[in-house]
């Protein structure tokens, strides 16, 4: 009697065990999340249908290997190349609530910086949850990726890839440390002539490669750049912002030669760089800051 008592008292031990492993582990419990608004999300199950809000948000579910979970993504949506065959639900400026609310998603994740908030509160009052973040630079856009881990029951998995993405950028810093920092001119649109000032990932970035933005300074994020102006500041490299490599993006990196007086142009220092490596919050603002090392101080990153 006294060892099917034991026995009995065993079993209940390992099964209590279980059930504690269970909890922490098990994707399926109800959990309280506190969005960058400060807004409480209250989910009871891991979400199975999401909707993207917004490119990056749409690129870090895929990094996080939660493509299979993405039911609605925004215009624009374009990495990795698969994500373009989910469904649209409208720009991340101007979001198509009805598309949403048709795909019946668990959960829609967006950004303060870009979604409606009357989209937003329309979707919150058909019952669907939106979690927002609020990236507002490089460090905020890789703390992004562990919360939008864990609201979608991913978070171990994404704080080891964050870790990742920061020690690629420590390693970029470490190269830099001590030399010299070019000056580097960045063109974000053809005509008129834009730049970005230090509030922009853009700027970030190019600090991150060990560059110095020349245009950091000025009052307007997005400030019109005048010819003359940059032959006043003479950059030492000049990078265009592009959304492909060839037509006007080209043209207008070979117009550049038109200006001997500058360093750059003298030099042959004038590149094109993917724009999405630049604007977007996502992992691949990583891939800017090593394109834009390549670029600045002509050599891959080691």
């Amino acid at each position: 009697m006294k060892r099917t008592y034991r026995l009995l008292k065993i079993m209940a031990f390992v099964a209590a065990g279980s059930f504690i492993c269970a909890c922490f582990a098990c994707p399926s419990l109800s959990a309280q999340f506190v969005d960058a608004l400060g807004r409480k999300i209250d989910l009871h199950d891991r979400p199975a249908r999401i909707v993207s809000l917004a490119p990056s948000i749409t690129e870090i579910l895929y990094f996080l290997g939660l493509g299979d979970r993405v039911v609605g993504v925004t215009k624009f949506s374009n990495y990795p190349p698969e994500a373009a065959s989910r469904p649209k639900v409208g720009s991340y400026v101007k979001l198509n609530v009805e598309s949403i609310i048709g795909l019946a998603p668990d959960l829609a994740i967006g950004t303060v910086d870009g979604n409606s908030p009357s989209a937003v509160k329309i979707l919150e009052q058909a019952g669907i949850k939106v979690y927002l973040v609020n990236p507002r630079n490089v460090v905020d856009a890789v703390a992004t990726i562990p919360l939008i881990g864990m609201v979608c029951g991913a978070g171990r998995e994404a704080e080891a890839a964050a870790e990742g993405l920061k020690q690629r950028i420590e390693k970029v810093k470490r190269m830099t440390e001590g030399g010299a920092r070019p000056k580097v001119f960045l063109q974000i649109n053809l005509r008129p002539i834009m730049s970005v000032n230090r509030n922009t990932f853009h700027h970030d970035v190019i600090h991150a490669a060990g560059g110095i933005n020349v245009t950091g300074d000025e009052v307007l994020n997005y400030p019109r750049v005048g010819i003359e102006e940059v032959i006043r500041i003479d950059p030492d490299v000049i990078v265009i912002s592009s959304m492909e490599r060839g037509g006007e993006y080209e043209k207008a990196r070979i117009e550049w030669f038109n200006w001997k007086g500058i360093k750059a142009v003298k030099e042959g220092r004038v590149h094109l760089i993917d724009s999405d490596l630049l604007d977007r919050p996502s992992p691949r603002l990583v891939d800017g800051i090593e394109e834009m090392y390549r670029i600045i101080h002509q050599g891959a990153v080691r």
